[in-house]
C-alpha cells in the first residue's frame, strides 16, 4: 500500500488517516523513504527534518485538522518554524547554522491543518532568480528532465512535489516564484490575491504587497483545501484580502456560467523590454500554441473566448527599469539586516557574485531615484485591473516564455538571457495584488509540461477554482508522473 501513496494527492492522503487505514507516522515514513531514494538526482530538499517530523507525527498533540498526518516540505524562505535551521540560500547562514526562534503565522496554520513537517526545500539565494541554483546548495533538477531547470524561485518545493516526495510544498511567489516552477514542472501553482494569507508576524509582503506565499499541489482540490485551511487575516498585516464568499472547496465543481474570456498569446510588453535588452529571445511558439489549445478548450467548454488582453500591458510600461532599482537597493538592505541580526558584517566573499553586484548597484540609488522609480511602476502596471472593468472574467496567457532550458545552457549564459523573461507573463499581477494560477495544460513532445496562466479580477479565487476544476475534468494531468 505504501508504494501507491506516491500517487495520491494530500486531499486523499488525509482521507486514508481519516479512515484510519493507515496512521500518520505511516505516512510520515513512507514519504521519508521516498525523499531519501529521489532526493539524490533531484537536489530538492536541502534540509531534512526527519527527526522532528517523525516526533510531530507520532505525537498525541498533533493537530486534528484537515491534514492531519499528512507530510508537508516547506521551501527555506518567509515561512519559519521555531527551531529548525533557516538559510534563504545563503552560504552565510547556512555556515552560521542559523535557526529560526518562532513559527511564523504561516507555519502556525500549517501545524493547525495537521501537516507535518519533513525539511526545508531548495532555492536560489535570497529567492532572488527564476532558476533555483545557489553556490550553497546546488542546482535543482526537473524531475521530467534532471538536465533541465525545475525554475524558481520555488524550484526546490516544485521538483519534490513533481517528483512524488510528497503531495503538496510550500512555496511563495514575488514575480512569478510559485507559477514559473508550476509550469516548469507540470503542478497546479496558485498566487493567490494580495493580502489572502498572511506573511507575518511583521512583514510586509514586499512592494505593493507583491509577495505571496502558498504551495504548490498537483490537484486542483488540494489547492483549495489548503487555501481553505490557510487563508485569513493576521494581526499587523498590512494587507487584507475581501472575505470569499463561501469556502473555496465548494467552488469545485460549481458552474462558472459562461465567462467573458481574453487570449493574450505573445508578450504585448516585449518590445519595451527589447528596447533595454535587444538580445532577448521571442516569445517560445511552443508556449504560443498552449495558449491557442487553451482558448479552443474554453470554447468547446462554452465560454466565449477573444485576442484581448490589458492595454496597459503594451510597451515600456517601466516594470523591469523601475522594478530593478528597487529590487536592487533592498538586496542591499536585506544584507544590512542579516548583517545586523548575526552581528556579523556581510561582504563579498559571504554571498554570491551577483547577489553582491546586486547590493552595490542598491547602494547608488538615491532615495528620490528609488521614489521615481515606484512611482513608474505604480503608474505603468496598476491600471492593468482596468481591463477587468470592462466585462472581462478572466486572462489566459502563458506561464512562461520559453520552455524549461538545460541548466547548463543557463549557467553559459553570461548574461541569463534564458531567464531574462521567465518574469514576463507573471510579474504584473504580483503588483496588481491579482490572482493568477498557472495549470499544466500542455505538453510538448519531449514529455516536458507547459503552463497556461489564468489570472482573475482582485478578490476572485473563487473563479479560478471554478474554472480549472472545469479544465481539469476536461483535460487531467494527474497521472503524468516522471519516469524516476
Amino acid at each position: 500500500m505504501l508504494d501507491e501513496i506516491a500517487g495520491l494527492d494530500a486531499t486523499a492522503q488525509a482521507d486514508l488517516i481519516k479512515r484510519g487505514e493507515i496512521a500518520p507516522v505511516e505516512l510520515v515514513e513512507s514519504a521519508i523513504a521516498r525523499i531519501e531514494r529521489l532526493n539524490p538526482a533531484i537536489n530538492a530538499v536541502i534540509t531534512p527534518l526527519f527527526e522532528q517530523g517523525r516526533a510531530q507525527a507520532s505525537s498525541p498533540d498533533l493537530s486534528a485538522g484537515p491534514f492531519r498526518g499528512v507530510p508537508l516540505l516547506l521551501k527555506d524562505f518567509v515561512c519559519q518554524v521555531a527551531d529548525t535551521p533557516y538559510y534563504e540560500g545563503m552560504r552565510f547562514l547556512r555556515d552560521l547554522g542559523w535557526r529560526s526562534k518562532a513559527d511564523t503565522y504561516l507555519a502556525a496554520k500549517f501545524r493547525a491543518a495537521g501537516f507535518v513537517f519533513l525539511g526545508k526545500t531548495n532555492l536560489p539565494e535570497l529567492a532572488g532568480s527564476a532558476i533555483t541554483d545557489s553556490m550553497a546548495f546546488g542546482a535543482a533538477h526537473n524531475p521530467f528532465d534532471p538536465m533541465r531547470t525545475s525554475g524558481g524561485s520555488s524550484g526546490g518545493s516544485a521538483a519534490a512535489v513533481a517528483s512524488g516526495m510528497v503531495a503538496v510544498a510550500h512555496g511563495n511567489d514575488g514575480t512569478g516564484s510559485i507559477r514559473i516552477p508550476a509550469s516548469c514542472c507540470g503542478l497546479v501553482g496558485l498566487k493567490p490575491s494580495r493580502g489572502r494569507i498572511s506573511l507575518g508576524p511583521a512583514r510586509s509582503g514586499g512592494l505593493l504587497g507583491n509577495v505571496s506565499e502558498f504551495v504548490l499541489t498537483r490537484s486542483v482540490r488540494d489547492a483549495a483545501n489548503v487555501l481553505d485551511s490557510v487563508a485569513g487575516p493576521m494581526p499587523g498585516d498590512v494587507f487584507v484580502a475581501p472575505p470569499p464568499r463561501r469556502p473555496y472547496h465548494e467552488e469545485l465543481g460549481r458552474d462558472p456560467g459562461k465567462l467573458r474570456v481574453g487570449l493574450l498569446r505573445h508578450d504585448a510588453a516585449l518590445a519595451g523590454l527589447k528596447a533595454v535588452q535587444p538580445d532577448l529571445p521571442d516569445v517560445h511558439p511552443e508556449c504560443i500554441a498552449a495558449v491557442k489549445e487553451t482558448g479552443r478548450l474554453l470554447e468547446s467548454l462554452g465560454h466565449n473566448v477573444e485576442e484581448s488582453y490589458p492595454e496597459m500591458l503594451e510597451g515600456p510600461t517601466g516594470l523591469g527599469p523601475a522594478l530593478g532599482m528597487i529590487s536592487a537597493s533592498a538586496v542591499a538592505a536585506t544584507l544590512d539586516e542579516w548583517s545586523a541580526r548575526t552581528s556579523r558584517t556581510i561582504g563579498p566573499d559571504d554571498v554570491e557574485p551577483s547577489t553582491w553586484a546586486r547590493a552595490e548597484k542598491g547602494r547608488k540609488y538615491t532615495a528620490v531615484q528609488i521614489h521615481a522609480a515606484y512611482q513608474r511602476l505604480v503608474a505603468g502596471v496598476c491600471r492593468v485591473p482596468e481591463w477587468w472593468a470592462q466585462g472581462f472574467d478572466l486572462l489566459v496567457t502563458p506561464t512562461m516564455a520559453q520552455v524549461p532550458p538545460s541548466i547548463n545552457a543557463i549557467k553559459q549564459s553570461p548574461t541569463h538571457n534564458l531567464i531574462g523573461i521567465f518574469g514576463l507573463f507573471t510579474m504584473p499581477y504580483n503588483f496588481t495584488g491579482q490572482p493568477a494560477m498557472s495549470l499544466p495544460l500542455y505538453w510538448i513532445s519531449e514529455g516536458l509540461p507547459i503552463g497556461v496562466q489564468l489570472v482573475a479580477d482582485y478578490g476572485r479565487e473563487d473563479l479560478l477554482f471554478q474554472l480549472a476544476a472545469q479544465l481539469e475534468v476536461a483535460r487531467p494531468w494527474v497521472d503524468r508522473y516522471p519516469l524516476l
